[in-house]
């Protein structure tokens, strides 16, 4: 009992310690924190091993760019201003008609899903996920009438009517085959439209670089594929579907496809 409250006693002493650290850390000039950090990096990476050196900054890239993301996050009141800032949900909006059904396959929280809704009242608009964590998220916010949410497996699923519209925003790398995911899908769902957001694995002569080296180049550690535009162009075209509008931007691929009857 006395070990177990010295743990917690510890904990609360250490969270303490750091607590006023960080206010500490107030009073300490931007200018020289910069200075400093830079001063310790650079100390560190002019060796004579160029790769090595490169390898060590991509991890303390990788360290500050998940700071920023959770900075980010909180500045956003949970939802990343990417949202808005880079106004892909634009491409969903502007890529279906005021009436259409629309399926959210991977809705995760149901931004995209309530940005559609909104957008398109007159459509009846269903986010799908199997991260109950992220969907009960969507089901807590304030939703339009025309949307709902519900837990499950896109594959598993049955369903009684057909979608219109399929909507996979950031879903594709996530998932191994993807292929067959795709063709499963257009089965199931027999959609007249598919709408794919992908990240694109040619946005920064940094990704090959990374590759190269044998290192972490996917933007999220569940990825299995960033698609080069050969390879989304050649998996789209093995799952019977047709790309008849493709746009590469912010170091993404937002493609329209269409179904091909075979």
């Amino acid at each position: 009992m006395l070990i177990k409250k010295l743990k917690i006693s510890g904990k609360k002493l250490v969270l303490l310690l750091l607590s006023n650290i960080n206010k500490l850390t107030i009073f300490i000039p931007d200018f020289l924190i910069i200075f400093l950090s830079k001063a310790i990096i650079l100390l560190r990476v002019y060796s004579n091993n160029p790769k090595k050196d490169l390898i060590l900054l991509f991890k303390i890239k990788d360290e500050f760019e998940q700071i920023i993301n959770n900075r980010a996050l909180s500045y956003g009141n949970g939802e990343h201003p990417k949202h808005y800032l880079i106004m892909y949900h634009q491409f969903f909006v502007n890529n279906i008609f005021d009436g259409e059904s629309v399926i959210d396959i991977g809705c995760g929280y149901g931004s995209v899903s309530r940005s559609i809704a909104i957008a398109k009242p007159n459509s009846k608009i269903l986010g799908i996920d199997n991260d109950k964590i992220r969907l009960q998220q969507a089901l807590d916010s304030d939703n339009p009438t025309n949307l709902s949410f519900i837990y499950g497996d896109i594959i598993q699923h049955q369903f009684k009517e057909n979608w219109d519209v399929v909507v996979l925003s950031n879903v594709l790398e996530h998932i191994e085959n993807r292929i067959e995911f795709l063709l499963l899908v257009n089965s199931n769902i027999k959609a007249k439209r598919f709408l794919i957001r992908v990240p694109c694995y040619e946005r920064d002569w940094q990704v090959p670089m990374r590759d190269k080296f044998g290192i972490k180049y996917f933007t999220d550690s569940d990825h299995k594929i960033e698609h080069k535009l050969i390879e989304f162009h050649s998996e789209i075209h093995q799952s019977n579907l047709e790309i008849t509008e493709i746009i590469t931007n912010w170091g993404e691929i937002w493609a329209v496809c269409l179904p091909v009857n075979k």
